[in-house]
């Protein structure tokens, strides 16, 4: 019996059938690439949210791992290694925390038995002082609020005033305020920004406060402070920029903030906080700049100048500055192998991965860096000609053999591909002993500021995101220096007003916080 064909299938050739069959599996495969790039999305999400956030790993686990594990850790023939028993004695050491209060103003108070107290219930004769006892307590006095009342007296001459001749009348001197016309004094002022700038306290929590101690005083009073504040220390945060384009090392960063009167901005549209700051190298200066954008022609603008190194990360805007070398940061690139590690399935071996390999690479550079953390810059150099060109030389000829067997939009693949993009970076670290592997630096002088912003989110206007930025410049440049803030920046508030002329360079380098003339109130006590 002949088959019936089917109208509405159609026939088919063996090329077609094969031409189907190819761009199925092609979709699978494409497909299959899109759903393991969203499980990793997922488990690096989940790490995130609730792993541990440390990067940490045993620095010689390329070593133990990949290459001679067997050989580093096994003992010859199997024996076991020799005990050795250590007997001694020594002295126990003072308490460490009474080392820790040596800097704090004391308290005594003596607890003596009186005078008819002071008889020997066996025998009746007078008893007399054998020792002591001591014990300690931290005593803590929150703060208060006063008015100070300042009276200048003004002065006339009596036989003058009955004479009728020409009275000539004398004031006495007065310091001039910090903010004319308010009750806002150098030390509620600087409380104000310390509580919100070093210890993440919004205005409103602030207003809260001072109700709490019998002040009432708005938030928005408050905003005028600090704004006002923020004015004088621009004196600074000016000259604090021209020191910091003389040097030969800077590192920069930027994040997000959010400002909601923005001239031509929704209220949702992200502003940018540049930060700029100095390296191992120099007085330690620490400078932040509000600008709406993350356009390269900022970094540009705010360096132009500048000549020397500069410590990045992978933002191709700062590429538009002119005249710099720009110095790869190796933390980046570690941190994309820790994040494809992260997200492997639960259960898989870890081991002898890519991943893993790529970040033993890292670890491997980092462990050198510690070693010569108190090394000299000519000695720094050499050791990394020694030592770390060669591990840059196989990192590089491993990535190259990688990136073809990975897929590019994986997160190894991504980790592959920053390190071959950024190389001319990443490898710049090795022309100068005076250079830095990673810019962790700015990454941590930007981190107050991204932990004060979840306190305080946004700021509402343009202005007042430049004042916080220029507060926050004073702050942590003092804070780098061993200053203590609220001193700090009391004091600065103090002579600020009294200056004969803002301008003058000289008055206001004596203010720096690096400045030997700063008063010791000024300098943190290290215990």
């Amino acid at each position: 019996m002949e088959k019936k064909t089917n109208a509405l299938t159609p026939t088919l050739t063996t090329e077609e059938y094969e031409a189907q069959v190819a761009r199925l599996e092609q979709q699978v495969a494409e497909l299959s690439a899109k759903l393991k790039w969203y499980e990793e999305q997922f488990r690096l999400a989940q790490k995130k949210r609730f792993g541990a956030s440390s990067e940490k790993t045993d620095p010689n686990q390329l070593e133990l791992d990949l290459f001679n594990e067997a050989e580093v850790l096994a003992t010859p023939k199997g024996e076991e290694p020799p005990m050795e028993k250590i007997t001694y004695e020594r002295r126990k050491p003072a308490g460490p925390r009474t080392a820790k209060l040596d800097h704090l103003p004391v308290e005594t108070v003596t607890y003596e038995l009186n005078e008819d107290e002071r008889v020997c219930s066996c025998c009746g004769n007078p008893l007399h002082e054998m020792s002591s006892e001591t014990r300690h307590e931290i005593a803590i006095i929150p703060a208060q609020v006063k008015v100070v009342q300042h009276v200048r007296k003004v002065y006339a001459c009596r036989r003058c005033e009955r004479e009728e001749i020409r009275t000539p009348i004398v004031t006495a001197p007065m310091p001039n305020p910090i903010y004319p016309g308010s009750l806002a004094s150098p030390s509620s002022m600087a409380y104000v920004m310390t509580q919100k700038y070093v210890d993440s306290q919004p205005l409103y929590r602030q207003e809260q406060q001072f109700s709490r101690l019998g002040l009432s005083i708005s938030r928005q009073t408050l905003a005028n402070w600090m704004m006002y504040g923020a004015e004088w220390l621009s004196l600074l945060t000016d000259r604090m920029r021209e020191h910091l384009l003389k040097q030969d090392i800077l590192h920069a960063d930027e994040t997000t903030l959010q400002v909601l009167r923005e001239p031509g901005k929704s209220a949702e549209t992200q502003s940018y906080l540049w930060l700029y700051r100095t390296g191992r190298m120099g007085p330690p200066i620490v400078l932040y700049d509000y600008k709406p954008t993350r356009n390269g022609e900022h970094p540009r603008n705010f360096l132009s100048g500048f000549r020397g190194y500069l410590h990045v990360d992978g933002y191709s805007g700062y590429h538009k500055v002119q005249g710099v070398t720009l110095v790869g940061c190796w933390a980046h690139a570690r941190r994309k192998f820790d994040e494809a590690l992260k997200a492997m399935p639960a259960g898989q071996p870890k081991t002898e991965t890519a991943a893993r390999q790529g970040l033993e690479f890292c670890n491997q550079l980092f462990a050198i860096e510690r070693g010569l953390r108190d090394a000299s810059p000519e000695e720094r150099y050499a050791v990394r000609m020694e030592r770390s060109k060669p591990i840059l030389e196989a990192y590089l000829a491993w990535l190259q053999k990688q990136r073809p067997r990975t897929l590019p939009k994986s997160l190894l693949g991504q980790a592959i591909a920053y390190s071959l993009n950024q190389w001319d970076k990443l490898t710049a670290f090795l022309q100068d002993g005076r250079l830095e592997i990673d810019n962790n630096r700015s990454e941590r002088s930007i981190k107050p500021f991204v932990i004060g912003r979840k306190n305080w989110l946004f700021a509402n206007t343009p202005r007042g995101a430049k004042a916080s930025a220029t507060i926050y410049s004073m702050i942590e440049t003092a804070k780098e220096n061993g200053l203590n803030p609220f001193q700090y920046l009391k004091y600065l508030f103090e002579q600020l007003p009294q200056l004969a002329d803002p301008k003058d360079t000289e008055a206001l380098d004596n203010l720096l916080p690096w400045s030997p003339t700063l008063p010791l109130v000024c300098r943190t006590t290290q215990s």
